[in-house]
């Protein structure tokens, strides 16, 4: 598994070892979590570009699309 080394401040490193937390599974899970949250983001970005640059219907389409079809049977 690879190793990432993050720098904090001495206070804050000895507030950490003052308190029963496993930093190690804490930050996998934030980071995780974190990236999840991006490429959700970036598909839905995604997905709103994609809809913009798509035409929309004229007004009044769906009334008639269904009022057809009902006429139909």
């Amino acid at each position: 598994m690879p190793v990432i080394t993050v720098r904090i401040p001495r206070e804050l490193k000895e507030a950490m070892e003052k308190l029963d937390i496993n930093w190690s599974e804490e930050i996998r899970r934030f980071i995780a979590r974190r990236v999840d949250e991006e490429l959700r983001r970036r598909k839905l970005d995604e997905a709103i570009a994609t809809l913009r640059r798509t035409e929309s219907v004229e007004k009044g389409f769906a009334e008639k699309s269904v009022r057809e079809d009902r006429d139909s049977r």
